[in-house]
């Protein structure tokens, strides 16, 4: 049993960390921390559908250096800029971390400077993060104590595009990448353009060239490639709670245009036959993943465009945030990486 520390439990992902920890068989939740509004405020009044299974109290990150020594593991589900202030006393500390939020999911500080214009102040710790997606990196995230956990967008985009890059089966320059998100995850916080009025009956492209999970995407596809990939990535919100969908188009290489809706299926399987949340079969809505950690996938080639289309659906806020945190948890404590993930979709 590992004892259990969550900075910005407040928050959706935090929350959904909770729910997961809260039945997995080898975590105990010994502390939780969120903004300075939240202090002194038990969780449950901040998610009241947690009453009866949790009954701690909110602290805040000032609390941090009484509370370190108490866990094994922490968690942090913050916005970007400022995790990295914290992250290096807890690895001098001997803690293992698993950070949610972006500040340690590039391994080269110039494109993370470039994407979130900060500097990291202990180059040594960045130096050791693992990009915490298990299906192409779970080698490294067993040896490692500080993961990178992905954002959602890149999630769902790089499994989607991972076995058409290392198989160098499409022109890499021509992936395009459309990708749709429920509202959830822009997070708690009120922002006008995650109204209700404003979302309700709407659709919506932002940050059309310029969306910083973009440069992600870019940075592990081009390890995935082993030459520089840059994607055209389009993100959209739409009027649900929960799930992205991206949709990825690229041209397939001339050598590779007789091939067959069932042969790319076939190449997707063997590519994810050791991933245990990863599901190919045609056609993937997000319903059939909602509440669960399973990124689902189909594919198809339109043999007359030279085309193939890459259909990737995740539930945002578990495999695009909380739940694969804990699978992740799972690799660096030597548990089983399905323990506690292991929940099937709420339907219909």
């Amino acid at each position: 049993m590992i004892k259990i520390g969550i900075v910005g439990a407040g928050g959706y992902a935090g929350e959904t960390l909770i729910g997961i920890l809260l039945r997995h068989p080898e975590a105990k939740i010994v502390w939780l921390m969120s903004e300075e509004a939240h202090k002194g405020k038990k969780i449950t009044e901040l998610y009241p559908h947690l009453k009866g299974e949790i009954d701690l109290v909110c602290q805040t990150l000032d609390d941090l250096d009484k509370n370190l020594g108490s866990v094994d593991l922490v968690f942090l589900a913050l916005p970007h800029g400022i995790a990295l202030n914290y992250v290096p006393k807890m690895i001098k500390a001997g803690k293992k971390v698993v950070d949610l939020g972006a500040d340690y999911r590039f391994d080269d500080e110039a494109v993370f400077k470039k994407w979130y214009n900060l500097d990291h102040p202990d180059k040594a710790v960045l130096a050791e993060a693992v990009f915490g997606l298990p299906e192409l990196f779970k080698d490294k995230i067993k040896k490692a104590r500080l993961i990178g956990n992905p954002g959602c967008y890149p999630t769902a985009s790089i499994l989607g595009t991972a076995p058409l890059v290392a198989k160098n089966l499409i022109d890499r320059s021509t992936i395009m990448i459309d990708a749709k998100s429920g509202v959830s995850g822009a997070g708690r916080g009120v922002k006008q353009t995650t109204l209700y009025c404003e979302r309700n009956d709407g659709v919506m492209a932002y940050a059309v060239t310029s969306h910083r999970h973009m440069g992600e995407v870019d940075h592990i596809l081009s390890k995935v490639a082993g030459e520089k990939v840059g994607v055209t990535f389009v993100p959209h919100l739409i009027p649900q709670d929960r799930g992205i969908l991206a949709t990825i188009y690229a041209k397939i290489t001339n050598d590779k245009l007789r091939m067959t809706n069932e042969g790319i299926i076939q190449i997707y399987k063997e590519f994810y036959k050791d991933a245990p949340f990863v599901r190919i079969y045609p056609t993937p809505c997000t319903k059939n993943v909602r509440g669960t950690n399973y990124c689902d996938i189909g594919v198809e080639i339109n043999r007359e465009k030279g085309t193939v289309i890459v259909m990737s659906v995740i539930d945002n806020l578990v495999k695009g945030a909380a739940g694969q945190a804990v699978q992740n948890m799972n690799l660096i404590c030597g548990f089983e990486e399905t323990a506690g993930l292991k929940q099937i979709a709420l339907y219909p």
